[in-house]
Order: structure tokens, then sequence, then C-alpha cells
């Protein structure tokens, strides 16, 4: 039969080494049948199973289950080796670094936390141990969680077993159900035109001095609803074409490049600005930087958020982030005009394709939804950097 016991003891009255005697159920010297093992045993199961036991009758049960998984079909040598390739944690180190390089960076740390979640709950153990009950369990186990960052982390791992599927690390019908996980998504505060042209200005008169840019990013947020702030602080001096009035981005969260047209009025603000070169952020640290920022550097996530809130508090406003009070305010205050259809098709443009023949039609809507967005309260003219700069403050 394939594989067996063995003993590192010898016999004390020859030397020869004792031997498996299954009849028995121990390791016996073939010359001297008194003399028998007492410990020392380890099982040998090709191609590369080696595993040591204190007794007999440990090696014997775990050789059997060797067996009886073979002649089941279900034998994978893999599921015992030192190196624990099937157990949870080295495979989930391994998704992780396929992501690494495939996601964005604040999505990796999103996957990261919530693999650790898991790892810290399951760690080597083999993934083809952990079923619908194990998720389920750990699912509800994460006390402090919203449902909206449970379910996140359920569509984390699903994902990574559908990696595993891929490749084929397990048959698929080995590859486990998921549990439903419903959530509830809360609602962002949102605020009027007039509050958001208030804080606008706000910022304005915070930062002109500083760099104009930071006035100029939260307002653009406030009118081409279709963007999204990390989208914004993204975009590259060569993704803007003042010919064909506007910009691209290039990969945005909806995985196809899209088309943002500009006001005449936001081109000419960024026709009076310094121009840099191709591959460097539109939206940088001028000359007059603050500490810790350096010129040329480009503004963090956050840079934007940060004044936002400035000019909030400064205002008595309260609650209020920089997506709800731009994006979400804006398409909301814009249903006064428009049906919630052509919001999300000329405004947000969740579900809008680029580079195809309905591009020019698509992003001149935008166009139109931007310049209504400035009428809402009557709109604010924009003011050149050079009229700025000789006074007309």
């Amino acid at each position: 039969m394939k594989g067996g016991i063995y003993c590192r003891q010898r016999c004390f009255l020859c030397g020869k080494n004792l031997r498996d005697d299954s009849r028995r159920r121990g390791c016996f010297c073939p010359d001297h049948p008194q003399v028998a093992a007492t410990k020392r045993f380890f099982v040998r199961f090709p191609p590369d199973i080696f595993r040591n036991f204190t007794s007999y009758a440990e090696a014997e049960r775990f050789l059997i289950g060797l067996r009886y998984k073979t002649d089941e079909g279900s034998f994978d040598s893999r599921d015992y080796r030192v190196s624990r390739p099937m157990g949870f944690a080295n495979l989930a180190d391994k998704y992780l670094a396929v992501k690494r390089v495939g996601v964005s960076a604040s999505h990796y740390r999103n996957l990261s936390r919530y693999m650790q979640r898991a790892k810290d709950a399951w760690g080597l153990t083999n993934i083809k141990d952990l079923g619908y009950a194990e998720i389920e369990d750990l699912l509800v186990s994460q006390s402090g969680l919203s449902t909206k960052t449970r379910s996140n982390m359920k569509s984390c791992l699903h994902d990574f077993w559908s990696w595993v599927g891929k490749r084929r690390l397990i048959p698929k019908p080995m590859l486990p159900d998921f549990p439903e996980t419903p959530f509830e998504l809360g609602w962002r505060k949102i605020i009027d035109k007039a509050t958001q042209e208030a804080i606008i200005e706000e910022v304005r008169r915070l930062t002109w001095d500083l760099n104009p840019k930071v006035w100029l990013g939260i307002r653009w947020l406030s009118i081409y609803i279709e963007m999204r702030p990390g989208e914004l602080l993204k975009i590259l001096e060569d993704h803007i074409d003042l010919g064909l009035g506007g910009f691209i981005i290039p990969h945005p969260k909806e995985k196809r490049p899209k088309f943002i047209r500009l006001l005449d009025e936001d081109l000419d603000a960024i026709r009076s600005m310094p121009r840099g070169l191709p591959h460097l952020r539109f939206f940088r640290h001028g000359t007059a930087v603050r500490k810790g920022c350096r010129p040329g550097q480009s503004f963090g996530e956050k840079y934007l958020y940060k004044w936002w809130k400035r000019a909030c508090t400064n205002l008595g406003v309260e609650g209020v982030d920089l997506y709800g009070g731009t994006r979400h305010s804006t398409a909301t205050a814009l249903q006064d005009r428009f049906s919630p259809e052509e919001i999300r098709r000329n405004g947000t443009r969740h579900s809008s394709k680029a580079f195809d023949r309905y591009l020019q039609a698509r992003a001149d809507g935008a166009l139109e939804m931007a310049k209504a967005s400035t009428q809402l309260t009557g709109g604010a003219k924009v003011v050149s950097i050079e009229d700025r700069l000789l006074g007309g403050r």
C-alpha cells in the first residue's frame, strides 16, 4: 500500500532499524521481535509528505487518512506541507500582492484591512475548510463596522475566492457560497446652492494668495458633477486640451475614460495660469506654500477637503463634507430643472461611455448641466488671474 510508518530507533541488541509491522501495530526488530519502538515515529507518503509523531497510533491514524483521501480522489499534498501553501493567511498575502499593482492606493488599503480581519480570525486554516458558515460567522462578528463596510468586506472575500478559483487552487465546486449582507447607505448632508457658493467664496478668500487652484478645484467639483474629487486631483497638464474645450479623465471609477467640457470662464482661468510640463499634476502647489508642502508637489487627497472644512467653520456650517457639499448638493439642486434621468445621464454620468460616437453629444449635455448649475442662484463671474492680481479681488 502507498506510504508507510517508520522509526528512527534501532534494536539495542543488533543495531538494525526497527520496521513497521501493521499486524502487531508497531515497529519491531526483524531478528528480535521482542524489541519494539517506543518513540520517534514518522510517516513518509509520496510524493512529498513527511510528518513526525510521538506514538505509533498517531502515525497510523494519519497514514490511514492519507490513504482514504487517495482512494476517494480528494488527496492534495499541498494540504500537508509544512509551509502551508493552502493556508488562508499565506494565500491572502499573495492575493494582496496581486491587487497592489492593479488597484488604487486607497482601494488597496481597504482590501488590506478587510483581509487582515479575516487573517486574524482564520490564520493558516486551509481554505478548503472555510465555507459559508465560517464566512458568515466572521462577518457577523465584526462589531463596530457599518452594514456597508461589512458588505464591502464580503465583496473583498468573494473576490479573493474568485481569484483562488481562477488560479485553480481548488476545484470550482469547492468554492464557498456567500451570505447576504444587506445594507442601507447613509445620507450625506447637503446644502442649498446659496450656501454652497458662500463656502466656495470663503475658500477663494482664504486661499487666493496662496494658490488659486484650491478655489478652482472646489468650484469645479460643484459645477462638473460627473467628476469625483479623486479624479480631479489626478488630472495632468497633458490631459487638458484647450482646443477641445476641456480635459480627459483616463481612469475614472467607471473604468471608461470620460471627457469633461469646461465653461468658457473656466477655460479662461486655465489660460491665465502658468502651465507646467505634461507629466505634472495640474493641481499642485505653487511657489507660495505652507509648512509641509513644497513647490510643484501634487495636492494631497485631503488637501481640498481641509480648506473646504476651514471655510465651513468660518461660516458656521457644520457636518457637510466636500463630496456632499459639492457634487451631491448640486445634483439635488438640479432636480428643479432636470429629471433624475437627465441628471444621471448628463450630470453624474454614471453609465456614460467615453471615446464612442456619442462622446460629443454627452459632453455637450454635461456642459449644459454645468451652465445650469452656475445659474441656480444667478452664478458668480469668474475673474481671471490677471484681474485678481491687478486688484480685482
